[in-house]
């Protein structure tokens, strides 16, 4: 019996700590910039208003059970009834007020949150961001510099992030800092985000891209002005260069066990995979030059 009861009271704090490693931590429900927090502030209001709705049923539906039992036989039996306002009004003017409210709440929230609406501040750094199996690129256009699985962004200055795909479609997401953006072939999406302050967030493909799908994921390290000037000091200075020939190694289906940084970049590589990406074929090392 003493065995049984511990395993009864492990189970919950076992789920509790695995809830408040995924959820709590790397989630929605831990923003750490702008779009996020405005994601979970939605979230939660949105869940509170259809509680009103949810309520009213969970409620209702034992006291009825309860109250149409079989064996109540003292309240009136009504074979004939058919209308009653307050029922109707009941049924009709709640609903349609919580699906108004609702639009017009979603409407405004939907363009505050739109993913290619530039945010406030600063000049926003710029990154290209090119998804391949099973890996992410990230070009820095005014540096002239790359990364592979690990976008390094200045804490307290927006990121304007330019999203295309060398492959089949992808999808990123970055639950911490904003909500997913598709990235497709031949096709260039956009998306906004901003990390309040320093730390380190996760980023993933959520778009199913093949048997590496599950290791498709990327840090995003964000860091203070000053240490994200002396980062791209460093990454100039090294002497990895993406050109022709290291693209085709790199666009190819593999997974890396370490970020990598390039110091010189092939110009207007982005440029190219979007052009070689076009009519939905694979892109062609041959075409980035």
């Amino acid at each position: 019996m003493k065995r049984k009861r511990r395993h009864l009271v492990s189970l919950p704090v076992l789920l509790a700590c695995l809830g408040g490693c995924t959820a709590l931590s790397h989630g929605f429900l831990n923003p750490q910039g702008p779009v996020a927090g405005h994601e979970r502030d939605l979230f939660f209001t949105v869940s509170i208003v259809l509680l009103f709705v949810a309520g009213p049923v969970l409620l209702l539906t034992p006291l009825f059970a309860w109250h149409y039992r079989l064996s109540n036989r003292s309240d009136a039996y009504r074979p004939k009834w058919n209308f009653s306002w307050w029922v109707e009004a009941l049924i009709w003017i709640p609903p349609a007020g919580i699906v108004i409210g609702l639009a017009v709440l979603l409407w405004h929230w939907t363009k505050i949150d739109d993913p290619y609406r530039r945010l406030p501040g600063a000049a926003p750094v710029e990154v290209q961001a090119i998804a391949l199996d099973w890996k992410w690129v990230f070009v820095y256009p005014d540096l002239g510099v790359a990364a592979v699985d690990r976008l390094t962004i200045p804490a307290g200055r927006p990121v304007h992030i330019k999203l295309t795909s060398g492959t089949v479609m992808q999808s990123m997401l970055i639950p911490q800092l904003a909500g997913q953006i598709y990235a497709m072939g031949g096709m260039t999406t956009e998306l906004n985000i901003q990390a309040h302050r320093p730390g380190r967030f996760r980023g993933e493909n959520t778009q199913y891209n093949g048997a590496g799908f599950q290791q498709q994921k990327f840090d995003v390290v964000a860091v203070s002005s000053a240490d994200y000037d002396r980062w791209a000091a460093a990454a100039r200075s090294g002497k990895r260069t993406l050109d022709a020939q290291t693209w085709q190694r790199l666009s190819a289906r593999s997974i890396i066990t370490h970020p990598v940084e390039f110091a010189h970049v092939t110009p207007n590589l982005f440029e190219h995979v979007v052009a070689a990406t076009g009519g939905m074929t694979h892109s062609s090392p041959k075409a980035v030059r």
